[in-house]
Formats: structure tokens, C-alpha cells, sequence
């Protein structure tokens, strides 16, 4: 049977068109809004009625339309933005304005009243379902109105799609809350069944949080900023703190456009290093600039994902931007014996992740920021299970408060505070073999060090794990990596994917101290390995990084430098079970303190735990 080809009519066209931009009113919102900013209004009024169903006007103060353009937006494929192939590459402005209000009149009955600056009187355009337009005139101040009325009420089957009144609502809300953040210059009002959910003055960045999350949230954001010739980051991220249940709380935005994007999500979420309970997520407000022609936000339909150029080096970008601006909140988890209903006494453990705020003086400086760090282990006790506090530290503390390092090896005479940090790194090396005798491994597992105001716990196997991650980390970054010949070189028979991933990060492995030379088919011999790895881990550390890094890829981790830098980290460390002598003990703390982040392994585990006297003191019933 023949069939000929059918030219769709323009009615029906727009209908389809209209599927793919308008799902659901939240879409009506948010388009409309977006043509409000490209507008440059400086107030926006933003009124709906059951959820966007029946009713969704917008009225803004911007720059309006002729007659002539505000005919020509309802339109199909009539934009203010794009003349050629060009400009739709730089695209910077929202656009399509057209584009979008076509859509909605072919599902709705729209009004628009438009009036720019230099005409008498408003435009008047009223579309019923993608009917004739018909066109009036009428008085009101310079601006665009647009009311959409009872949404999808010529398709019923997309109209018994759209979930209740307040599940709609939830979605409007989103929207415009995201306009509020990213535009807090301008005012906004937005009112829902006559009722005003927001009604947010101009201002800074910082009011409109206020306005918006309020004083307790506010207070647990860190502020982050990062430039560089290839990228600019700015913006907020909530401290470990302000854990969330769900990602509700992330707002990403592309040079000013709201974007999702699962790798910066997944670089902000493992910059937190798992310092976040299981479960919970981060809150962020990041704004990233980036030269349009290194993105493409046409992905599409709706402008919501974005696609760059160079995947990973943003993924690495947002990453440290974000480790960095957490680094000022180093964190150290503290057991306390917190009694509660259940357990009068205080018998049953609980747990509790204390972080600290540092003084500002110590002598023992972080050789990875340079920054001084210094325990203060008279805070107060916090009761709350597993949360991260703040707990400020008054100046008169600070004296009490040795550095961790500092207590852990201390040279006979007392050092010169101000001395190089790489010269008390070295007096705190030489220092440890006089003056640390006091160090047990308890079933070949933990280190236990006393320190000042406690007893002092470290994981062996994760410490290990971190000092190799940064090591790792460090390799990459200098390329240059010290590497131990085998004896007998080795000879392994690969699957074709495996064989092609280790083609693919060859010059990783050899960063990191691997030699490792093709051999025909899916053959390699391994004839060198890493200095820091046993010769008889050989061959089966290759088999286990690869499965690792394969595990990790699967979870979002997109940076193979990272992925692994963690995959070697976990296979190379020392395990639990393997018996240490005091002065690999000792070399392993010396280390572990000369990290950037010495309290978390990269898989977000903790490495140190630290039981103080008084809990001590209360175990065993020292009241005074």
C-alpha cells in the first residue's frame, strides 16, 4: 500500500512543538520569565491559580514590543536572539522568545499587553489555541503582560497528565525561586491563589538568601570564589553541617542560566570528600562563567543541561574551587559518651563528629596550603549524633591547644615557632625517634598515640590511603614519579576492554611509576612498578586498579586523574592485619599530618578519631 508523505499543518506542527518546550505550567513559568529578563525588567510579578492550571500571569517592567514584534513572537521559530549558525554558537541571552510563546498559544488562551517607551498605548494580542491573533489597544505603563489561561484545555490528554494543584505549584516555585537567586537585583512577587509566597526587595546576593533560606542557613554557607583564563566560579556552599536529605538545595547556573550537569553535581558532592553523613547531600549556589563558545546549552529543548567542551578539566576546576573553600573548616570526628533516655548511665558509645574552627597561630603549618593548624581540645562537648558543629574558639584557648603534630613529636629543646616550615617539618622528623615511645598498634589495625588532652586513634590502612592519594594527586601534577624495576618483568593476558582502558590511561600509569610496554594483542608486560608498592603486588595491582577505576566511572567520576589516584591510594596502602614496627608507626603519622585533609581517606572514611581525658573521666565515674 502507498502511503504519501504528509506535511504536517501549522496548527498541528505547533501542538508537537509545543510537547517538546511546555510540559507542564512550571514550563509556561519558566519561559516567560526568561523573555522577562532578556527584557531587562527590574520588577517581576509572577501570579498563578491552582497550580499554574488555570491561570499564569506574568507582568514585568522591561523594554516591551511594537506591534509589529509582539505579533511576530507568537510566531514559530521568531526569536530576538539568533540571525545565523553564529550566533547560535555564543548564545548568551536566553532567547527564543518566540519559539516558546508560540507553543503556549497553540495549548492555551493567551493575552499579551505590551507597550514600549516611546508609544502612546499598549499592544493588545489575544491567541485561543493557536487561533487568529486578535490585536487591540489599551492603556498601561511601559512592559509586558502575559496571562496564559487554562493550559492544555484543547489537548485533554496532556491536561490529565498534570499532577495536583500543589505538586504543580512545588514546580512553579523552583523555577521562580531560581530566577530570585540568580537575579537578586531585580524585585520579585510572586503570589499563588491569592496568597504572596515571596516578595523579595532589590539587593545583594547575601539579602536575598536571607530572604529566601534565612538566618540559620545562611549561616552555614561558605563563601567560594576561583578565576582562572579558563573558567570563573562564584558562589555559596553549605557546610558539611547542612546536610540535606535530597539535592533540592543545588542551583547551578551556566552564565547565568540555570543548568543541570551530573559531573559538576558529582565534582562538588566528592569535593566534600564524604565529610556529609550517608544519605545527605550538599547544598551549593555556584555560578560558573565560561566563554560560550566552550559550551553548548542547546542539548536540549528545554536549555537545561549543558555539554563542555572539555568535561574534565571543569570537573577538576569546580572541584578544587570547592576542596579549597571547605579547607578552612578542617574537621576531626570525637567520641563522646553522650547519655540520652535510653541509656542513663552513658554506657552504649555514641558518636559524634565534632568540627573545629582553628586559632590563628601554631606551630604546625600544613605543607599542602601552607596554612596553620592547631587542635583545640577544650571545645564543649557536642551530644548531637553524628553532626558536624562549629565550635568557636576563643582566643584564651588557644594556648592550651598544642598542635597535633607538635604533641606527637616534640623535639628536647622547644623549637623556634617561627622556623620554616620545611625546616620543622625536618626537626619534627628527627625529632620522633627520641621522643615518642609511647605508640601501640592494637590488632595489627589501629595506631593509638596519647596526646595532651587524650588518646589519639588512626586507621592504618585509610592514613595510608590518604598520604598515597595525595601522593598520587602530587605525581600527576609534577610527572615525576619514582619507579622500581622488577627483577622478572610480568606478563599479563588482559580483556580486549581492559586492554583498551590501559592504552587509554597509559600516561597516568606512568605518572604514577608504572612501566608498563604492549606486547601484541591484549598482552602487556609490566616491567616496573612504583617505589612505594611491595614487588610482590606486582601483577595483581594492575587487575585491581582497573576494576576499581571501572567501579568508580560507574559512580560519575569522570576525572580519570582522581579516579585513579583513588583506585591506587586503596590498593597500594597498607591493610588491616598488617603488623607495623614503631618507627613505620611513627613515619605514617609524620605523613598523614603533612596532608591537606589528614581527617577523611578519599573515599570518605574517617582516619582519626580522638578520645579525650575527660571522656575518660566520665567512663570511670571522675566527676571532679
Amino acid at each position: 500500500m502507498h502511503h504519501k508523505v504528509q506535511v504536517l499543518s501549522e496548527h498541528l506542527a505547533n501542538q508537537i512543538a509545543a510537547g517538546e518546550v511546555i510540559q507542564r505550567p512550571e514550563s509556561v513559568v519558566k519561559e516567560l520569565l526568561e523573555n522577562s529578563l532578556d527584557a531587562e525588567a527590574k520588577h517581576l510579578l509572577i501570579l498563578i491559580k491552582e497550580g499554574g492550571k488555570k491561570v499564569i500571569q506574568i507582568v514585568d517592567d522591561g523594554m516591551g514590543m511594537d506591534e509589529a514584534d509582539a505579533v511576530a513572537s507568537f510566531l514559530r521559530h521568531a526569536t530576538s536572539k539568533i540571525a545565523s549558525l553564529e550566533d547560535l554558537e555564543g548564545i548568551l541571552t536566553y532567547g527564543f522568545r518566540g519559539e516558546a510563546l508560540a507553543s503556549i498559544a497553540a495549548v492555551a488562551q493567551v493575552t499579551m499587553k505590551t507597550r514600549r517607551a516611546d508609544a502612546d498605548a499598549a499592544v493588545v494580542v489575544q491567541i485561543d489555541g493557536g487561533g487568529m491573533p486578535r490585536i487591540s489597544r489599551e492603556g498601561r505603563e511601559v512592559g509586558t503582560s502575559i496571562s496564559v489561561q487554562n493550559l492544555f484545555f484543547n489537548v485533554p490528554a496532556r491536561r490529565k497528565f498534570l499532577k495536583s494543584n500543589s505538586t504543580e505549584f512545588r514546580h512553579i516555585y523552583e523555577v521562580v525561586q531560581r530566577v530570585a537567586l540568580s537575579h537578586p537585583a531585580i524585585a520579585l512577587k510572586f503570589i499563588s491563589d491569592d496568597e504572596v509566597i515571596l516578595d523579595l526587595p532589590p539587593g545583594a546576593l547575601h539579602d536575598r538568601l536571607l530572604d529566601i533560606f534565612g538566618q540559620r542557613q545562611v549561616e552555614s554557607m561558605v563563601w567560594t570564589e576561583e578565576r582562572t583564563e579558563y573558567a570563573g566560579i562564584s558562589g555559596y556552599i553549605g557546610k558539611p553541617t547542612f546536610g540535606q536529605k535530597s539535592r533540592v538545595n543545588q542551583y547551578l547556573f551556566l552564565n547565568g542560566r540555570f543548568i543541570t550537569n551530573r559531573n559538576i553535581n558529582h565534582a562538588v558532592f566528592s569535593a566534600y570528600e564524604n565529610l556529609l553523613i550517608k544519605g545527605t547531600f550538599p547544598f551549593f549556589l555556584l555560578f560558573i562563567e565560561i566563554d560560550p563558545h566552550r559550551v553548548d546549552v542547546n542539548v536540549h529543548p528545554s536549555k537545561m543541561e549543558a555539554k563542555f567542551e572539555d568535561e574534565q578539566s571543569i570537573y577538576r576546576f569546580v572541584g578544587a574551587a570547592v576542596r579549597r573553600a571547605l579547607a578552612a573548616n578542617n574537621l576531626m570526628p570525637a567520641m563522646s559518651a553522650a547519655s540520652n533516655e535510653n541509656d542513663p548511665a552513658g554506657i552504649g558509645l555514641q558518636f559524634t563528629n565534632r568540627q573545629h574552627s582553628w586559632p590563628s597561630r601554631s606551630e604546625f603549618i600544613d605543607r599542602a596550603t601552607g596554612e596553620i593548624i592547631q587542635l583545640n581540645p577544650s571545645a564543649p562537648h557536642d551530644q548531637q549524633q553524628l553532626r558536624f558543629e562549629r565550635t568557636s574558639v576563643a582566643p584564651a584557648n588557644a594556648a592550651d591547644g598544642k598542635a597535633i603534630v607538635d604533641q606527637l613529636f616534640r623535639s628536647a629543646g622547644e623549637r623556634d615557632s617561627e622556623a620554616s616550615p620545611a625546616m620543622q617539618s625536618a626537626e619534627a622528623d628527627t625529632a620522633t625517634a627520641q621522643n615518642l615511645p609511647f605508640l601501640w598498634q592494637l590488632h595489627n589495625k589501629y595506631i593509638l598515640a596519647p596526646i595532651e588532652n587524650g588518646l589519639l586513634v588512626v586507621d592504618q590502612h585509610v592514613a595510608h590511603e590518604r598520604i598515597l592519594y595525595e601522593l598520587a594527586l602530587r605525581r600527576f601534577e609534577t610527572k615525576s614519579a619514582t619507579s622500581q624495576q622488577l627483577l622478572f618483568p610480568e606478563t599479563l593476558q588482559l580483556t580486549p576492554g581492559d586492554s583498551a582502558l590501559v592504552q587509554e590511561l597509559l600516561p597516568h600509569f606512568e605518572m604514577l611509576g608504572f612501566t608498563i610496554k604492549p606486547f601484541g594483542g591484549n598482552t602487556i608486560v609490566l616491567e616496573g612498578i612504583p617505589a612505594d608498592i611491595k614487588a610482590a603486588q606486582g601483577s595483581h595491582i594492575i587487575q585491581d586498579l582497573l576494576s576499581l577505576y571501572k567501579e568508580y566511572t560507574q559512580h560519575g567520576n569522570v576525572d580519570a586523574r582522581d579516579n585513579l589516584a583513588k583506585s591506587y591510594s586503596c590498593k597500594a596502602a597498607i591493610k588491616a592485619g598488617d603488623p607495623l614496627s614503631i618507627d613505620e608507626m611513627r613515619s605514617l603519622l609524620t605523613q598523614l599530618f603533612a596532608t591537606r585533609m589528614p581527617y577523611v581517606c578519599p573515599h570518605g572514611r574517617p582516619v582519626v578519631l580522638k578520645i579525650s581525658t575527660d571522656e575518660f573521666d566520665r567512663r570511670f565515674g571522675r566527676t571532679s
